[in-house]
């Protein structure tokens, strides 16, 4: 019988994390923890004379986070499986790592020892895994794209937005962008019927649902 354990790396800027995950490895003599950081722009150096078989990486770091992270990796050791970290399921950015950087899996920091290591045994044995949670984030963000490029909005439209977020009123918005109020008040009507809302509650909700303004 094999008695090969799976190497894993863990990174996250916050130390009681990294303990955590620790933890709940805890009789899983199968997994071996070769490395932990909370200094994400060393890793990839770190690693380099480790044999690594999958990496842990929180998403939110400051120093660097876990998008370049996991791009570094998958650049210079594209053996070693990606499984980010988060707690933030946001489906753009979890799309995003996978297009840029072919994650594995992205888990939640509030799911239990049971589905992190079930996660971890798919993901050892060559398939992927996302929580549940992150999976519907996914899909509601391929739909905003999706609706995004019907609606089709101009940059200009999306300026006015930002400043129709900013309480402007059609003069100061027309003052602000050197254009006379009744082309304002035209792209107004042109931004309320492409997003099909009829108030600027609606529209601003619309706006930081699609990531229009920030």
């Amino acid at each position: 019988m094999s008695t090969t354990k799976t190497k894993l790396v863990i990174v996250d800027d916050h130390q009681i994390v990294i303990d955590g995950l620790r933890s709940l490895l805890k009789g899983y003599d199968q997994y071996e923890i070769v490395l932990e950081s909370t200094h994400p722009s060393a890793v990839v150096q770190a690693i380099e004379h480790l044999q690594v078989d999958i990496l842990l990486t929180d998403v939110m770091m400051p120093e660097m986070d876990g998008l370049e992270l996991a791009k570094q990796v998958r650049l210079h050791y594209p053996s070693i499986k990606i499984i980010a970290l988060s707690m933030n399921g946001e489906g753009s950015l979890v799309n995003q790592m996978i297009e840029e950087s072919d994650i594995s899996g992205y888990l939640l920091k509030n799911i239990g020892q049971t589905e992190f290591i079930t996660a971890l045994n798919k993901i050892a044995g060559g398939g992927i895994y996302f929580s549940e949670d992150v999976l519907q984030e996914m899909l509601k963000a391929s739909e905003r794209k999706k609706e995004d490029a019907e609606v089709n909005l101009t940059v200009r439209e999306i300026e006015i937005i930002g400043l129709i977020e900013k309480e402007y009123s059609n003069k100061k918005i027309a003052e602000v962008l050197f254009l006379s109020e009744r082309t304002v008040e035209t792209h107004r009507k042109n931004i309320f019927r492409k997003t099909k809302t009829n108030s600027v509650i609606g529209l601003i909700k619309y706006a930081y649902e699609h990531k229009l303004i920030h």
